[in-house]
């Protein structure tokens, strides 16, 4: 395997993330010491360095929200008291602790900074529950556009605000109007002419800051790049103006939980999610997130809660899809609305380039814009890798730029040729293969193979540089699922997520422009990021309408009434790739039956002999206006043996009023092959059709052996090798390869291995390396270095960045 690891490796970081516990022992002249129970430490927490790092510290004395949800009172007085004495008991335990952060609506806790040696002192206080890390948090944002021309606009965000029917809700009078929306972001440019009704003198909070205007980072912070990205989001919520979002009469709050560059921390994301339950949203947008992959995780704890305070919670599912399992918190909340994101549909165009043969379409921003360079006679000019320096002293007025592929994205490349006047774009691959098409560039852009591209470029340096591009009408594709948006299940629930999907790519919202003479503008942006406030906005018509539903009722209306979401050629997607489906605002305005939970995952049946039976049941609200009989049907995909599901019988269900209906699931795991089965639950009245997603995994679930490897050096050419294992592996081996390349970016040949253990363990494991191989001294230089796990049947490795050997 490791010997067969292909050079075109996509490489990626991760934060890293464990469920483990730490054990104290000692040592008595007369018995064994009793054991002793210690807290849980969620995530990757380097206790065997002395560098400070900062946690969050969960207690066991309930939250407002928690006590609220089983009926117990809970004071902020008592809180304080609680927290007060644990933290004295820290300060004791440990001098050099500073607190930060501290929480008591939807969260227990604090935040801490301590030496990383020092949090074992933490976990053995008996108020502690857990330790989670204080992570990076980042917008969930795939690509941003250049800003747009004013008179482009129409006034409902182009084509994504209609398509999902937001403007017919409008013209039924509901526009979301007094419904209060957080957004938990990068902060928001509240004096942009298209947001400004929709502030108070009350504009939300600072958490990167600490004060009460909760801007965007500007431009010139000495600390980062400026942002814009919570304007965006603010924008397809509630823009009304030059464009409309879906809920353009809805009220805002900002809250500036990401600074410059778009990033932030556990601990401030926790405060603006507590600040927004206390100061009344009824809903909250968090188009951020980071790559763990666990439904106990702080923040997706907060979020739950605040779902159980009755605040609608509306996360991103994250950009790191097409796979499965790549979910990262707080998509992965158990109780908020995890959104992935949708393309619109588009119309597929061939491409011909005389002589070259592997031409297609890679993207374009407009219908118009491809076709009005199609038969033109156009210059080419080389410009390398696309990198705005390769365009300095070149003339693209009016020509098409040849690009390689390498260093900078797709979408950079083409933005970088428009800025410099050029009208298209020919991008040829620097390795063997395809390129992926990449929708919504900035210029109209074709792709070729590397072979093409040499010939091409050869060409036009021998002073052939003119060519005609010709594009044809193929066919018209619908809604698909974009290939960034993250895919479920997540890990220990094995729920699926996301719940819904909503358009994400090329959404047209508001931004600042950070420029003084003209501050106000627009752009395009695509990601789940873009996709979450479609769903937020959604739900403020929802409550607009529908003021006495519960958290559970909106989500089960956007669910339930959700539509199906097929691939171009036709292919229904997953559950755990599109959830319930694409939403649609009038049909969850109508709604006459709510179905709770609106999908559903019955776990593993792992059962070696005989059969295993899980139960489940879900609630049926009828909100119509008289009584409706319901009947039921539960079909499992290619109707496995050994899958038995029993339902109720038919219901009747009286206007107004909510019934439970149990489901009962069987499965001889012997007469099935180990892996995910999907289904769909049926529910009907009449012509009424309401489809549940659910999913069930027979053995050991296709979860990825590995996660997570990020070594970090520990001086003297010894390092940390902490990687993340779901579920233990057989056998854990950690490969070295060569570096090559200009900046030691490429991988070179194979060396050895660090290291090898059998039967490691489940959660984090924690190794050191001398940096030697086969016993061997490692040449000075850089070294690419990945983790392989194998567990059971099922293999897989992970990329853990560069190294360096002094």
């Amino acid at each position: 395997m490791k010997k067969g690891l292909m050079k075109s490796v996509i490489y990626s970081t991760a934060l890293a993330l464990s469920l483990s516990t730490f054990g104290v022992g000692a040592t008595a002249k007369t018995k064994a010491p009793e054991k002793i129970e210690l807290a849980k430490v969620y995530g990757d927490v380097n206790i065997s360095s002395n560098k400070k790092t900062t946690v969050i510290v969960e207690l066991k004395e309930a939250s407002v929200a928690e006590a609220n949800k089983k009926g117990k009172k809970q004071t902020k007085a008592n809180l304080k008291k609680v927290r007060d004495n644990v933290k004295a008991k820290t300060k004791q335990k440990i001098k050099s602790a500073e607190v930060n952060r501290e929480y008591d609506h939807v969260f227990s806790g604090f935040s801490v900074e301590l030496p990383g040696s020092e949090v074992p002192k933490l976990l053995s206080l008996p108020e502690v529950k857990a330790v989670y890390p204080n992570v990076e948090y980042k917008v969930s944002l795939d690509k941003a556009s250049p800003l747009l021309e004013k008179d482009l606009y129409s006034p409902e965000m182009f084509a994504s605000a209609p398509f999902i029917g937001a403007n017919k809700a409008w013209e039924t009078g509901y526009t979301g109007k007094g419904v209060r929306v957080a957004v938990i972001d990068t902060g928001v440019d509240y004096t942009h002419p298209d947001l400004r009704h929709a502030f108070g003198a009350y504009k939300g909070w600072d958490f990167v800051d600490d004060d009460n205007d909760p801007q965007e980072t500007p431009k010139g912070d000495p600390r980062g790049e400026e942002t814009a990205h919570g304007t965006h989001v603010s924008g397809t919520v509630a823009a009304n103006g030059l464009i409309k979002g879906v809920a353009p009469n809805a009220k805002l709050l900002g809250y500036r939980v990401l600074g410059p560059g778009g990033s932030g921390t556990t601990d401030d994301v926790i405060a603006g999610i507590e600040r927004a339950v206390e100061d009344g949203a009824r809903i909250m947008n968090l188009s951020l997130g980071n790559s763990l992959n666990a439904p106990d995780y702080a923040t997706s704890l907060a979020l739950d809660w605040a779902m159980e305070e009755g605040v609608v919670a509306v996360t991103s599912n994250g950009n790191s899809g097409p796979k499965n399992w790549t979910v990262g918190s707080p998509g992965t909340s158990r109780e908020a609305i995890s959104v992935g994101a949708s393309q619109l549909p588009y119309n597929v165009y061939s491409a011909e380039l005389a002589g070259y043969s592997s031409a297609k379409v890679m993207g374009f921003p407009s219908d118009e814009e491809l076709l009005a360079l199609s038969g033109k006679e156009v210059e080419l000019v080389p410009v390398g890798l696309g990198q705005p320096a390769d365009f300095e002293g070149k003339d693209l007025t009016g020509k098409v730029a040849l690009i390689s592929r390498g260093v900078i994205p797709f979408v950079d490349k083409a933005t970088a040729a428009k800025a410099a006047g050029a009208i298209g774009a020919v991008i040829y691959n620097n390795v063997a293969g395809e390129i992926p098409q990449v929708p919504g560039m900035a210029v109209p852009t074709v792709m070729l193979t590397k072979t093409d591209g040499d010939a091409l470029l050869a060409k036009v340096q021998s002073g052939q540089n003119k060519v005609t591009l010709n594009f044809a009408f193929v066919k018209e594709v619908g809604e698909t699922i974009a290939d960034f948006s993250s895919r479920g299940p997540v890990l220990d629930t094995w729920m699926i997520k996301p719940d819904v999907s909503a358009p994400g790519v090329n959404i047209t919202s508001t931004v600042p422009t950070h420029n003084p003479a003209d501050p106000h503008g627009y752009a395009s942006y695509q990601g789940t990021s873009m996709a979450s406030p479609h769903v937020a906005g959604s739900a403020a018509l929802l409550l607009q309408a529908h003021p006495t539903w519960g958290v559970d009722d909106i989500k089960a209306a956007l669910m339930n009434t959700a539509d199906d979401v097929f691939d171009a050629n036709g292919n229904l997607y997953p559950h755990n790739t599109q959830g319930a489906g694409s939403i649609r605002v009038v049909d969850a305005l109508n709604a006459k039956t709510l179905v709770t939970p609106g999908s559903h995952s019955f776990g593993v049946f792992s059962k070696e002999k005989g059969k295993q039976q899980e139960s489940q049941f879900f609630t049926i609200k009828n909100t119509a206006k008289k009584a409706k009989n319901y009947s039921f049907e539960v079909n499992f995909k290619g109707n496995p043996e050994g899958i038995d599901v029993k339902a109720s019988n038919n219901l009747l269900v009286q206007a107004g009023k909510s019934k439970d209906i149990n489901y009962r699931v069987t499965v001889d795991a012997s007469k099935l092959q180990a892996g995910y089965f999907e289904g769909t639950i049926t529910v009907k009245s009449g012509k009424e059709k309401i489809e549940i997603p659910t999913i069930l995994f027979v053995k050991e679930p296709d979860y990825p052996r590995v996660t997570i490897f990020e070594p970090t050096a520990l001086g003297n050419n010894e390092f940390d090798l902490s990687v993340y294992l779901p579920g233990g592996a057989d056998e854990l081996i950690f490969w070295v390869y060569g570096a090559t390349g200009t900046n030691g970016d490429e991988l070179g040949n194979y060396i050895g291995d660090a290291a090898s253990y059998k039967f490691a363990g489940k959660g984090l494991q924690s190794y050191t390396w001398d940096g030697k191989v086969d016993g061997n001294d490692l040449a000075p230089g850089q070294y690419h270095v990945f983790a392989y796990a194998i567990k059971g049947a099922k293999e897989d490795y992970v990329y853990g960045g560069k190294i360096t050997i002094e």
